[in-house]
């Protein structure tokens, strides 16, 4: 596909600041002129959103559009810009994503070398270094890594930093609007998308800076918004969701884990003055941080999912 088109979509709600960060690092792309149109997606935004992008649309070279819709998700919101996309190539941003200089050229470039309509890009999303990572943060991650040109798999979703050719995707389906709420609707497009033919290959050249700092807890409460998220019961409906689920019932009933849930039980109480390490510049062997995630975070978040499964039953 030689020089194809581009149209990055970014969905956003209530995170002008930062948004406003992610929109001038477009300005300053490598292949520019390729570089057709930037959507911004505003989910029913109440902090003048609005006001922010019409202002940098002034000062940028690239297109950029504002499209406002009540609040409905992101999964509809993303929807929203596919359907408005007019590029050969679709980039699905985020507003806390901030791209490298040399992005866009390496999402364009990798579509260049793989015309294929089924082929995908998956970008690497590090952490920023102006939110000065905590070593916990490089340990947990959000898209672990992979080697150069590795196919991404379904279950891992990712679309951070994933760029698509409008039409696959316009022809297999789009996002599952049922999905109001955070979780799954990735994974589960991913699935459709995948049973269609996509392949998802990794360039981790393709760099957008997640611009977040996140603590130990937040990290534990994102495990225990997953399990008890109203998007899990429409997950656990669909054909994604039930072979998703049923690897992971496969996986926690191994040998391994069910070891590491015994030893992170036993250990962890002993190991608590280390807590307060978690979140410092201290780095801490990855076996410890393991143990603690295990124990705070997937065990009672599986507490949480069993005590309110129990009260809608008692209900």
């Amino acid at each position: 596909m030689p020089q194809a088109r581009l149209s990055v979509i970014i969905p956003t709600y209530n995170r002008a600041p930062i948004l406003a960060k992610t929109l001038e690092a477009y300005k300053h792309q490598t292949r520019q002129q390729q570089l057709v149109e930037i959507l911004v997606v505003d989910d029913g935004s109440t902090d003048g959103t609005g006001s922010l992008v019409s202002e940098c649309a002034r000062q940028s070279s690239t297109l950029v559009r504002y499209l406002r819709q009540e609040n409905r998700g992101q999964a509809s919101a993303r929807n929203y810009g596919i359907r408005e996309a007019s590029g050969d190539l679709v980039l699905l941003g985020d507003d806390d994503v901030i791209p490298a200089p040399n992005m866009v050229e390496e999402h364009l470039s990798w579509h260049d070398k793989h015309p294929d309509p089924k082929i995908a890009v998956v970008g690497a999303v590090p952490w920023s270094p102006e939110v000065n990572p905590r070593p916990v943060m490089k340990w947990w991650g959000l898209n672990g890594l992979h080697p150069d040109g590795q196919e991404v798999y379904w279950p891992a979703g990712l679309l951070l930093n994933t760029s698509l050719k409008r039409s696959f995707l316009q022809s297999n389906g789009l996002f599952d609007e049922r999905f109001r709420h955070y979780g799954y609707e990735d994974i589960e497009l991913c699935y459709r998308l995948a049973k269609k033919g996509l392949r998802m290959l990794y360039n981790p050249r393709c760099v957008g800076y997640h611009y977040k700092r996140v603590t130990f807890d937040a990290m534990c409460r994102r495990g225990w918004t997953l399990a008890t998220t109203p998007s899990l019961k429409i997950f656990e409906r669909t054909e994604a969701g039930k072979e998703y689920l049923a690897n992971d019932a496969r996986r926690r009933n191994s040998w391994k884990y069910r070891l590491q849930y015994t030893l992170a039980r036993l250990v962890v109480p002993l190991l608590a003055p280390l807590r307060p390490l978690l979140d410092s510049r201290v780095p801490l062997p990855g076996a410890v941080y393991a143990m603690f995630y295990a124990y705070y975070g997937s065990y009672r978040a599986r507490e949480r999912k069993l005590k309110l499964a129990h009260k809608e039953h008692a209900g």
